[in-house]
């Protein structure tokens, strides 16, 4: 009794069988979707921090404009003209001004990437352009809002209201402009320094 033949196989349907893609709940679905999302969740709380840093200038422009040291200023009439002076000469007072505003960005740097750090310990390029961008913004806001909350800017005018010989205060001005990268670059290396001992280490380098 002869054993009944079986079929040998089918070569072109061995070729069609095709491994079934994950279920879209398991682990392995979408896992050439997560850098889309990602990325997108991290510009936009880059954005959120940008707005933030730059809306601070405001209390920026106000300590500023409430810290900065008056320079006194002096008027004369000649004629029918009238000559403003510098009343202390030797004073400091100019310099105090630039001085103010450049260790209150500094501070705000380094706060503002404290708390960036301490809500991301994660950076990325986005949180960085954001600390620099912000910084920059909120520099620039606080300087604007400085000089348009201090002593009138129409120096003659103002010498003219308050008359001969009576001191006044100066506008409030930025001399030195290198003074508005104070806060965006301190928070930048703050940033840098925490996330270079604070910040999370890959496996390789816990191993090491």
């Amino acid at each position: 009794m002869t054993a009944p033949l079986t079929p040998p196989p089918n070569d072109h349907s061995a070729h069609q069988v095709r491994q079934a893609p994950p279920p879209a709940g398991e682990p392995g679905a979408g896992a050439y979707e997560q850098d889309g999302p990602g990325m997108k969740t991290e510009l936009r709380e880059a954005a959120v921090i940008t707005v933030a840093m730059a809306l601070g200038g405001a209390l920026l422009g106000l300590l500023w404009w409430w810290l900065a040291p008056h320079v006194p200023l002096v008027a004369d009439e000649i004629g029918k003209n009238w000559v403003v002076y510098l009343k202390d000469t030797e004073g400091e007072q100019a310099i105090g001004v630039d001085g103010t505003f450049t260790l209150l960005g500094l501070a705000f740097g380094v706060v503002g990437a404290v708390v960036v750090f301490g809500l991301r310990r994660r950076g990325g390029v986005p949180l960085v352009v954001a600390l620099g961008l912000g910084g920059l913004l909120g520099s620039l806001l606080a300087w604007r809002l400085g000089v348009w909350l201090g002593p009138e800017s129409d120096v003659l005018a103002h010498a003219r209201a308050v008359g001969k010989g009576v001191t006044f205060p100066a506008p409030l001005k930025l001399s030195a402009k290198g003074a508005l990268l104070a806060w965006p670059l301190a928070g930048l290396l703050a940033h840098l320094g925490l996330t270079a001992l604070f910040g999370p280490r890959d496996p390789e380098e816990q191993g090491d």
